[in-house]
């Protein structure tokens, strides 16, 4: 058994083009286009390449985006009061401030400053919250990424069983609620988990979010499962690679997703989506 590939390259790319469809009916309609402001605390590398690719990807569907560079030693109030900006503008629809932040910053009431109605990275505990009771508004974009994805396989997720490796509160706690919605059988493993890969050996689906490269061996799956790789680690050759050995797993596996060209592009497609969401709620509520 070889395992088909989970391009989210491909997949993002066709979800782009809805997007940049559903846009143009709204300035067709004389709507205003969907505002994201991207707010970016210092010069982390990675960061940079992050919003980099998320400017991109705004202005191929037609987003109005802007960018807030702050320094690296800016005060919590400072940002804060960045926040209150943008949620004052009615031309701004969805706020990312791009984490990690720096030392002197809670990024908790960072999140908690946003408005609900603008978190579309969908972090805030009303959104989160909301989620948890099958009532989902704007969604995290990650795990909604990886749920569009596993909707492309054409398998039906209803009563298979799903391990998720990694419980962050970005990636492992909302992919849980995800799975459970679809009427999956959940199990949230960590670093206090006894027999992991006896765990992992169980899964229908695998969810792998910790951040360690390829530390998920090929014989920790089920044949036939469905694998999915959130991992973006740098080996020591240079190489992109993911949480999981794609190379041994995809033997065992139906479906995995590829590192890069998987996940990663989902969460951006995933944040455009909430965007444009934002926007159309912002549209109903002033009318």
């Amino acid at each position: 058994m070889s395992a088909q590939s989970l391009d989210g390259k491909a997949i993002a790319a066709e979800v782009r083009t809805d997007v940049a469809a559903s846009v143009a009916a709204r300035l067709k309609a004389g709507r205003t286009a969907p505002g994201l402001a991207v707010v970016l605390v210092g010069e982390n590398p990675a960061s940079q390449v992050y919003v980099r690719n998320k400017h991109k990807a705004c202005a191929e569907v037609g987003f109005h985006s802007e960018l807030h560079e702050l320094p690296a030693s800016v005060s919590q109030a400072g940002l804060l009061e960045v926040v209150d900006r943008l949620n004052a503008d009615p031309a701004i629809h969805g706020i990312l401030v791009q984490l990690p932040l720096p030392a002197q910053i809670d990024p908790e009431a960072v999140i908690e400053r946003i408005l609900p109605t603008k978190d579309v990275d969908g972090f805030h505990p009303y959104n989160v919250g909301r989620l948890s009771l099958r009532m989902p508004v704007l969604r995290p974009c990650t795990p909604k990424g990886v749920m569009t994805l596993l909707e492309r396989t054409g398998q039906s997720l209803e009563g298979l069983d799903a391990v998720i490796i990694g419980q962050s509160n970005i990636v492992g706690r909302p992919m849980a609620l995800e799975l459970l919605a679809a009427r999956c059988t959940i199990t949230v493993c960590h670093s206090r988990t006894k027999d992991l890969a006896e765990k992992a050996r169980s899964a229908d689906i695998l969810v792998v979010a910790i951040g360690r490269e390829r530390f998920v061996p090929g014989d920790w799956i089920k044949p036939g499962a469905i694998v999915i790789d959130v991992g973006m680690n740098r080996d020591a050759s240079g190489k992109l690679c993911g949480d999981v050995d794609f190379e041994a797993a995809r033997q065992h596996a139906s479906w995995i997703t590829p590192v890069p060209g998987g996940v990663g592009p989902m969460t951006i497609a995933s944040l455009l989506e909430n965007t444009l969401q934002a926007a159309d709620l912002a549209d109903n509520r002033s009318v």
